[in-house]
């Protein structure tokens, strides 16, 4: 029962800023580990970044200094603030939850329904 809802992307010029946002609801569970994705077409999905339980966050290459994940638990929720955008920024970001619901196993099988990013002057 638990979904993903995103939120935030659209269309900024580079060395703009967007955040993102995903929050999950939907029965009893808890969340310990989130994570954002993107896809851009004609390309593979990739990890942007990552946080888990202890707060400890992980970031690809690409957008280490630029990106933020943060997590707001008493929302259930887990923002991906982007500064200086770039033109290869552009993609369906994704939100993805390592969660367990009651009286189900542990899964990071949750997805948002993405939202664009897209970078363009």
């Amino acid at each position: 029962q638990v979904q993903l809802v995103e939120s935030g992307g659209g269309l900024v010029q580079p060395g703009g800023s967007l955040r993102l946002s995903c929050a999950a609801s939907g029965g009893f569970f808890t969340v310990y580990a989130w994570d954002w994705y993107r896809q851009a077409p004609g390309k593979q999905r990739e990890l942007v970044a990552s946080i888990g339980s202890g707060g400890d966050s992980n970031y690809a290459d690409s957008v280490k200094d630029r990106f933020t994940i943060s997590g707001d638990n008493a929302k259930n929720t887990v923002y991906l603030q982007m500064n200086s955008l770039k033109p290869e920024d552009t993609a369906v970001y994704y939100c993805n939850a390592d969660l367990k619901e009651s009286f189900k196993r542990r899964t990071s099988d949750y997805w948002g329904q993405g939202t664009q990013v897209t970078v363009s002057s």
